[in-house]
């Protein structure tokens, strides 16, 4: 990933490069040109009106030039065009010199008294700003010699002929004042060369500094988020044996003295472990390198944990502190949790480290934009002391903390704010801040997200929290004695820690300090579940859970294995899901941390429940074990396959949108624009939109989302012969993954949805990966997509064709029939005559008895049809053959827009 980033950086510097040249390119060529033609024409039209002897089209000389500007614009146009400045650009400078200056000069009557070497300097220009060294002295050296062969000839032809000097009354010029004329031609371009050479020789040298300090800038960010991410592993690492024993302790019926200690250790560590977390986040901020993992999460559970967190801190400030959750708020939504977590916390243990006395309070709201989408809107106010008016614009600063004098007894790095600000700006939501000093204050934060289940999460009960002592009774949450766990970490403390906190769940554990010990284990035994140590000398833990998926005679291929890790650097989850781990926890881990963790990975069976909340923890399980658990193969593909959306969600198939630019936005193809009324956007203000596919970035995002879902992911794109087509970036995206595969489908539309739909049955059949796609490969030749086209409007209007041929096309009442050819679309058969006509002929056609069609399914794709439209559409279709099931299916807007209404189209497989 880092050396695509590197050689995408390294592209995007050349484009910039690419770019400037061709400006620079045009810019003089534009200048430099049409000045010297408009001054040849109007001397010489001046010339032939003082001294009329031929008629001005009669002159050999124009011509020439004429011709000469039409192939100089020619070749300017293709320079641009095909990127080829390096060919052209020299074929226009041979014109300049030999072709253009000659002729310019030879408009005047005497090169001494005329002045028009000038021209000679402007092309020096010219060449001095087009090219650079060899190329550049070259050429300069050409225009040189011609310059001199000028002047040589104009001499020799006034010393034999000196009658023919136009100057009678003045003396004919001599040898000396030829060379006295070229001498200052040559002084006079020598200047210019000097001086135009020194200015871009300056620009350079300053765009080179530029571009070396934006070097080091970069390599001292990357240096030191190197830094900070060694940092973080290399403390974590003994923070979690601290951390770990001391829980162990805490669970031991000690004195109270050193369950106090303990309970202090605890506090300390955790301290800590913010303090790394913040000063890493920072760091990730500013490099521009924060990422957001969005996936589904579990309201009540998120805020269940954030009170459970808070409330004993709060008690230990006696303060009240309450939580009000509005009951439509839905059970589940998409986003980050643990950032959503990180925000909520470091607001409520801002204000309860700043309040000295009263209340703290958390309120939950939502307001529904549509179905999907919701502002969840988080507001905490305490009575604490409040903020100055004057402070509040720099509350979001990094390293600042306002009130300085006041709050220097309060401990705290001022990072915690700023770092909210950063993360709600990345969410697209907002935060605003309400304070009184002395008073109070009150923090809201606005966040967009997505809903997943539209259940309402009702009256939760915040307050079922017990007076919590320094140490907690323990109690594990099962047992599992015939549960066999392998721990791999090359840190013998961190192997006492994992062995130790799943101690009381009875589970059969066995360590390992490397790699290679741990598969000498998984080639003698077997484990249900395998905690996996990321950085390990000689073999790390990538490479050793790959060795165990594919360990011949090995007997934990199918084992889960989680990453135990202390790289908690942005993008390890995206990493870890896509290197194949099931699971990953962060060091410093808890008990309750890897003992639901465990969990949720140990078959039901093996599991019994414990403690006084067993029928919350069934519930919890049930719930986990339906999350945790992913499905072999996931069937993807895009909102232009043009599939039912019920019919997606029945088989699984998750779709990612098309974009769908106009001049009022961007919008999510299918999702926050439809099809009607994009139509009629585009006839009334006669306004052409762009369809975009998805971009590389946007494919890998989608990707490792849904990864989360399913070992392996069978991608079913466009046609890559389309125009616009999504697929090359899907294929380029995929290579990122070693478990995700794009197949090129050739077809677009409904057709493209059919081949989506076998490919969902199959995987539902419990069909391998490479299954599915060699059954697919074969599907489709079997797969036909046409659509007869009511005329070519839309097309014309997007420019897919040139006007003409729609307005032709249209007045010779033409109805084409667009049909997928080799992945490729073509115009096929032409109907003319009415609508209903071709459309008879086109449903005839198609649907030839003699062929051996699969009528299991069609698809009737269409663009703008009223209902009496897709009435007579079905009672044709039913006439010539019956199906087992016919869907009517709007065609997306990103298939629209090319189309225009009164389109449709029958899709269909054949059975050979």
């Amino acid at each position: 990933m880092f050396t695509r980033k590197n050689k995408r950086k390294k592209e995007v510097t050349d484009s910039a490069q690419i770019e400037i040249k061709n400006r620079l390119f045009i810019a003089v060529s534009v200048t430099i040109f049409p000045i010297m033609f408009l001054y040849y024409y109007v001397w010489d039209i001046y010339m032939f009106c003082y001294l009329p002897k031929t008629s001005v089209l009669e002159n050999v000389d124009i011509r020439i030039m004429t011709v000469t500007g039409l192939f100089v614009a020619l070749f300017t146009y293709l320079a641009v065009r095909f990127q080829k400045i390096h060919v052209f650009a020299p074929v226009n400078t041979l014109i300049l010199v030999l072709v253009i200056i000659p002729e310019l000069v030879s408009t005047s009557t005497q090169i001494l008294r005329s002045g028009s070497f000038v021209w000679f300097v402007v092309s020096s220009v010219y060449i001095i700003i087009i090219f650079e060294d060899a190329i550049r002295i070259l050429f300069l050296g050409i225009e040189l010699l011609w310059a001199f062969a000028i002047y040589a000839v104009e001499y020799i032809a006034t010393f034999n002929e000196p009658e023919s000097f136009p100057y009678q009354n003045m003396r004919v010029p001599g040898l000396a004042t030829f060379l006295a004329s070229f001498s200052a031609f040559f002084i006079v371009c020598g200047i210019v060369i000097f001086i135009v050479s020194y200015q871009m020789r300056l620009q350079k040298e300053a765009m080179g500094k530029i571009r070396r300090q934006n070097e080091e800038i970069d390599s001292l960010n990357k240096a030191q988020t190197r830094f900070f991410s060694s940092m973080s592993h290399e403390i974590r690492t003994p923070i979690n044996t601290i951390i770990g024993l001391n829980e162990v302790t805490l669970r031991e019926n000690a004195s109270p003295q050193i369950n106090e200690n303990a309970a202090n250790i605890q506090s300390a560590g955790k301290m800590l472990l913010h303090l790394i977390n913040d000063i890493l986040d920072m760091s990730k901020i500013e490099s521009g390198q924060m990422e957001l993992s969005l996936t589904p999460y579990q309201t009540g559970s998120m805020l269940s944990d954030i009170v459970n967190m808070l409330y004993l801190r709060a008690k230990e400030k006696n303060l009240e502190f309450s939580v009000q959750v509005a009951p439509d708020l839905p059970q589940e939504l998409i986003g980050d949790e643990m950032r959503i977590r990180q925000i909520l916390i470091n607001i409520i243990n801002n204000a309860i480290k700043y309040t000295a006395e009263g209340s703290v309070s958390l309120s939950i709201e939502c307001e529904k934009r549509d179905k999907e989408m919701a502002n969840i809107v988080y507001s905490v106010t305490d009575t604490g002391m409040g903020i100055k008016k004057e402070s509040i614009p720099y509350l979001f600063t990094a390293f600042k903390r306002v009130d300085e004098e006041k709050n220097k007894h309060i401990e705290g790095t001022g990072l915690g704010l700023s770092i909210v600000k950063e993360l709600v700006d990345l969410m697209g939501g907002k935060i605003t801040v309400n304070s009184i000093y002395t008073k109070g204050s009150t923090f809201i934060v606005e966040i967009p997200q997505r809903i997943s289940n539209q259940d309402a999460i009702g009256t939760l009960n915040m307050k079922r929290h017990k007076d919590l002592s320094l140490r907690r009774e323990y109690h594990q949450t099962f047992e599992a004695p015939d549960a066999k766990v392998l721990v791999v970490d090359d840190t013998a403390a961190n192997l006492l820690v994992a062995k130790k906190l799943l101690s009381e769940t009875k589970v059969q554990i066995t360590t390992v300090g490397s790699g290679q010990a741990a598969l000498q284990k998984t080639m003698e035994n077997f484990y249900h579940v395998i905690f996996m140590d990321h950085l390990m000398p000689h073999m790390d833990g990538i490479e050793c859970m790959h060795k165990i998926r594919n360990q011949i005679g090995g007997q934990c291929k199918n084992s889960a294995i989680i990453a135990l890790t202390a790289n908690a650097g942005e993008g390890s989850d995206k990493l870890y899901e896509r290197e194949g781990f099931d699971a990953y926890l962060v060091k410093p881990v808890t008990g309750i941390s890897m003992e639901n963790m465990l969990r949720g990975h140990l078959p039901a069976e093996l599991v019994t429940l414990t403690g006084e909340n067993k029928e919350i923890l069934e519930e919890s399980l049930s719930w986990s074990s339906g999350q945790k658990k992913k499905a072999p193969v996931l069937i993807t593909t895009e909102s232009v396959a043009d599939l039912p959306e019920e019919l997606a969600a029945q088989l699984g198939i998750h779709v990612l949108p098309h974009m769908v630019e106009t001049t009022e936005g961007v919008f999510k193809d299918g999702i926050e624009i439809e099809q009607q009324g994009l139509l009629s956007y585009m006839e009334k203000r006669h306004a052409s939109v762009n369809t975009k596919s998805p971009d590389v970035d946007a494919h890998e995002e989608f990707f490792a989302r849904q990864l989360a879902y399913a070992n392996h992911i069978v991608h079913i794109s466009i046609s890559s012969l389309v125009s616009g087509s999504g697929c090359p970036a899907a294929m380029e995206a995929a290579e990122a993954f070693d478990n995700v595969s794009v197949i090129d489908t050739g077809h677009l539309s409904s057709g493209q949805g059919l081949l989506a739909i076998k490919a969902a049955h199959l995987a539902r059949e419990g069909k391998r990966q490479d299954e599915i796609i060699a059954k697919i490969e074969q599907l489709r030749s079997c797969t036909h997509t046409s659509f007869v086209v009511d005329n070519l409007d839309y097309l014309a209007l997007n420019k897919q064709v040139e006007p003409f041929i729609a307005r032709i096309t249209k007045s010779l009442m033409m109805r084409p029939v667009l049909t997928l050819k080799k992945g490729k679309m073509a115009v096929g058969t032409i109907y003319f005559g009415s609508r209903e006509r071709a459309w008879k002929k086109y449903i005839s056609k198609v649907l030839n008895p003699l062929l051996p069609i699969d009528r299991s399914i069609l698809f009737v794709t269409y663009v703008g049809l009223t209902q009496a439209d897709l009435k007579k559409i079905k009672e044709q279709i039913d006439a010539i053959m019956s199906f087992d099931r016919i869907i009517f299916q709007k065609a997306s807007p990103a298939i629209a827009v090319n189309c225009g209404p009164g389109t449709f189209g029958l899709l269909y497989m054949t059975e050979k």
